[in-house]
């Protein structure tokens, strides 16, 4: 997380798979201007706009200039999720992200793959469940059973 656009140009970004979420209305800049400038800047991570107080030209112009999406608030969870899809973000970046803009969306990863480099990012992230191809029906059921419960907290904090 950056206090602000130019805080962000400014850094060292790391080379790993990342994307933007990035609002219209910024401290000093529009989300507008900042994507032109990081496209100036030559840098190239994907971005993603969400904001309440978008219109047509506002669209046209940030999918022009390579936006990945563009949300309009409100947005369904699988909204976002999907948008992440196409820039390239692991689920486990997007729950890092999540958790640090204070939001909660209950996931359970599912992977082929169990590395426990994954797995332990993963439930530091606030992960519900990390499964394991292939698994049993009544461990997803449990999962999901736990992600809805975590959901229904009334401070939404993911605990594991």
């Amino acid at each position: 997380m950056f206090e602000s656009a130019r805080e962000l140009l400014l850094s060292k970004l790391p080379d790993v798979a990342s994307c933007i979420i990035l609002d219209i209305r910024l401290s000093g800049v529009s989300g507008l201007d900042f994507q032109t400038e990081f496209v100036r800047a030559n840098i190239h991570i994907p971005i993603i706009f969400m904001t309440s107080h978008g219109d047509i030209p506002m669209t046209v112009r940030a999918m022009e200039a390579g936006a990945i999406d563009f949300l309009t608030k409100p947005f369904r969870n699988q909204d976002m999720l999907d948008a992440v899809a196409t820039a390239g973000m692991s689920g486990v970046e997007l729950q890092i992200l999540l958790i640090a803009q204070g939001s909660f969306v209950p996931m359970i990863f599912i992977t082929a793959y169990p590395e426990d480099s994954i797995r332990s990012r993963a439930m530091k992230a606030g992960a519900i469940c990390f499964l394991s191809k292939p698994f049993d029906g009544l461990r997803m059921i449990e999962c999901i059973r736990t992600a809805l419960k975590r959901h229904d907290d009334d401070d939404g904090n993911c605990r594991t």
